[in-house]
């Protein structure tokens, strides 16, 4: 089978669904059999190829990612690869196309909390109810995002297939002094903190962990600083402006985005991870600090409890006293913290891309031939 992966959104973005591209083919890579040949779809703005093996050609395609025509456009360019499946990782499969059609679903955020988007992205993600209608197959990252897309979406339950993501399969506690001494040197982090790490966007509830921190150091007493590790997505200003107004500039860090290569320093490093989003489809941070034996607390929401089980603290988002105590015990009480470090462990064992990467391939086969 010549199936087609459109991996085009690793040069717009490596954060969230860029993350899945990479780790996907690189485990698709390691799984694939000879009958199987692949054709990874890239910006033609980007020179490298993301994957290097045999089986895997790079195809350079002129349509970008998130344009306004991006849909018709990449149909006339698809349609000439002589593909027999293309998978959509970010959802959006072309108008036209002469082959079997799979989206991956991450999450349906822009339809729970649609005062979230810019105008612009409202409407890149309104086609996900053409887009669903026009695929042969969905994967959805988590029994979560399945679940919404049934009830918001109405698609049918045997069109989608379950299969979870996994850590980076690279990433692994690294020795305290190493890892300081990385931080310190690249960052400038000196002190014990409290990490976050995701795109910087209304959604993950940054003025709530604002807020629940500005308690922490006042009622509590706690010196940590705090440690924002992520890009600035869409709606991005009130974070900055809750900083100033909370009188948190000297204990707030904010890293912009962060190579993937240096999160297990960060993580290593932390006393402590947090990630009180109001929604997300999956949750790969809280794994991947759970992967480096660090701590973790998330929200009680949406695909989060699917995905730390046991393993770490749940609080509820909008519960701004519950967060700061929820912080304060995973700092101090040292039972609880070698407790969530004990289970973070076994549970991040239980995910793992090279599995993800045979389910898929197994759904690549099924949609492939029938």
């Amino acid at each position: 089978m010549r199936i087609g992966i459109d991996a085009r959104l690793v040069f717009y973005s490596r954060a969230g669904i860029g993350q899945y591209i990479l780790r996907l083919l690189e485990a698709l890579s390691k799984i694939h059999s000879t009958d199987d040949s692949f054709m990874v779809l890239q910006s033609r703005k980007d020179r490298s190829p993301i994957v290097e093996a045999n089986g895997f050609l790079r195809k350079s395609l002129w349509t970008p990612s998130h344009n306004r025509f991006e849909q018709l456009l990449l149909g006339f360019e698809v349609s000439r690869l002589g593909l027999d499946l293309l998978h959509s990782p970010d959802f959006i499969p072309p108008f036209r196309r002469n082959c079997k059609s799979i989206i991956t679903i991450h999450d349906l955020a822009f339809l729970l909390y649609p005062h979230f988007l810019t105008k612009e992205s409202a409407r890149y993600y309104g086609q996900i109810d053409q887009a669903w209608r026009q695929c042969d197959h969905i994967i959805a990252v988590s029994e979560a995002t399945k679940q919404d897309s049934i009830k918001m979406l109405g698609v049918p339950e045997q069109k989608i297939t379950v299969i979870h993501e996994a850590a980076n399969p690279a990433y692994h506690p690294l020795p305290k002094p190493e890892a300081w001494q990385h931080v310190k040197t690249k960052y400038g982090l000196e002190q014990e903190f409290i990490l976050f790490v995701s795109t910087i966007e209304p959604r993950k509830n940054l003025p709530g962990l604002l807020q629940a921190y500005r308690r922490l150091r006042d009622e509590y007493k706690r010196p940590e600083l705090l440690v924002l590790a992520g890009a600035n997505g869409w709606l991005w200003q009130e974070v900055y402006e809750t900083v100033e107004r909370l009188g948190l500039k000297k204990q707030v860090a904010f890293l912009g985005h962060v190579p993937s290569e240096d999160l297990p320093y960060l993580y290593s490093t932390a006393r402590l991870f947090v990630h009180p989003a109001f929604y997300e489809g999956f949750g790969l941070p809280p794994l991947e600090a759970m992967t480096c034996g660090v701590p973790t607390i998330v929200s009680n929401t949406a695909a989060l409890p699917e995905v730390v089980g046991d393993a770490a603290l749940l609080i509820d988002p909008h519960d701004i006293d519950g967060l700061t105590v929820a912080l304060w015990r995973a700092l101090t009480e040292e039972e609880l913290r070698q407790d969530l470090i004990s289970k973070g462990f076994k549970r991040a064992k239980k995910f793992s891309w090279l599995r993800a990467a045979e389910e898929t391939l197994a759904v690549y086969h099924k949609v492939g031939n029938k």
